[in-house]
C-alpha cells in the first residue's frame, strides 16, 4: 500500500506535515484502568488550564485554525477534530471511555494539539492519498450524519474518502476486532522534522505498549510525499 500527499496539494501547501503509524497485530478492548485514570485526570488538569488560556489561544488550535483558512475552509463553522475535543473539555463535558484505540486516539489530540485519525486496515482498499476536498467529496462519519469535506483535508484509498481532520467516517472506524491499523497525525506544519518524528515514536510506543503487535512511524512532507507500507496479510 502506498500513502502519499497529493502533488497539488503540497505545491500550494509545501508546509504541510502528516504523521503516519502502521500498527499490525494489536488487541483493541476496554481500556486498562491506567489509560482511564490518566486521561480522566489529564482532561482534569486541561480543563484548570484553560481558565487562563482560552481553545482558541492554545498554540495547536490557533495553527490549525490558520491552516483551516488557507485551506479556504471556515474554522468557526467546520471545526477539527483537536479543537472540538478541546471545547468539550473546556465546559467539563469530559470524553469517556471507549476502547483502548479511541481513548489513545483522543489523548494524542489533545495532548498534541492536533487532529488525530485511527483507521481499520481491514477496511481499506488500494492506495491512500490525502488530498484536499472539493465540492462532491464527502462521507457518513462517526457523527451519524453526511459531512461534505470542500476545502478540508481528507484522505482516501479505492473506495472513497474515509478521513479527515473534521470528522472521520463509519467504514473504517477502529473496534475491538481490529488487528490492522493506520494512525494519521495531522501535524502543526511549524513542527520541525525532528520534532515530528519524535512525536511519533514517543505515540508509536505508548500505543504499543497497550496494544502489542509491531508498529511503524513514517512522515510525510513535502521532502518526501510518499511511503510504501506493507500490509498484514494475515490479519
Amino acid at each position: 500500500m502506498e500513502i502519499s500527499m497529493n502533488q497539488s496539494l503540497l505545491t500550494k501547501h509545501p508546509e504541510l506535515k502528516i504523521g503516519i503509524i502502521h500498527y499490525t497485530k494489536i488487541v483493541v478492548a476496554e481500556s486498562p484502568q491506567m489509560i482511564k485514570g490518566r486521561m480522566q485526570l489529564y482532561q482534569e488538569n486541561l480543563f484548570i488550564e484553560m481558565q487562563d488560556q482560552p481553545v482558541t489561544q492554545r498554540g495547536g488550535i490557533v495553527e490549525w485554525r490558520q491552516l483551516w483558512k488557507k485551506l479556504g475552509a471556515d474554522p468557526n463553522r467546520y471545526r477539527h477534530s483537536a479543537e472540538s475535543l478541546m471545547r468539550r473539555v473546556s465546559k467539563q463535558n469530559y470524553l469517556t471511555p471507549f476502547h483502548s484505540g479511541v481513548d489513545l486516539n483522543n489523548f494524542f489530540s489533545l495532548q498534541y494539539e492536533v487532529p488525530v485519525g485511527l483507521y481499520d486496515m481491514a477496511q481499506l482498499k488500494g492506495n491512500v492519498e490525502i488530498a484536499l476536498g472539493d465540492e462532491g467529496v464527502g462521507y457518513e462519519g462517526l457523527n451519524g450524519r453526511f459531512n461534505s469535506l470542500k476545502n478540508i483535508l481528507y484522505s482516501h484509498d479505492e473506495i472513497g474518502a474515509f478521513g479527515s481532520p473534521f470528522v472521520d467516517s463509519k467504514r473504517t472506524a477502529v473496534s475491538e476486532d481490529t488487528t490492522e491499523a493506520l494512525h494519521i497525525f495531522y501535524l502543526r506544519p511549524s513542527l520541525s522534522t525532528e520534532a515530528a518524528n519524535d512525536l511519533l515514536a514517543v505515540a508509536g510506543k505508548m500505543f504499543h505498549q497497550i496494544h502489542g503487535g509491531d508498529y511503524q512511524i513514517a512522515l510525510l512532507s513535502n521532502d518526501a510525499p510518499s511511503i510504501i507500507l506493507e500490509k498484514d496479510v494475515s490479519s
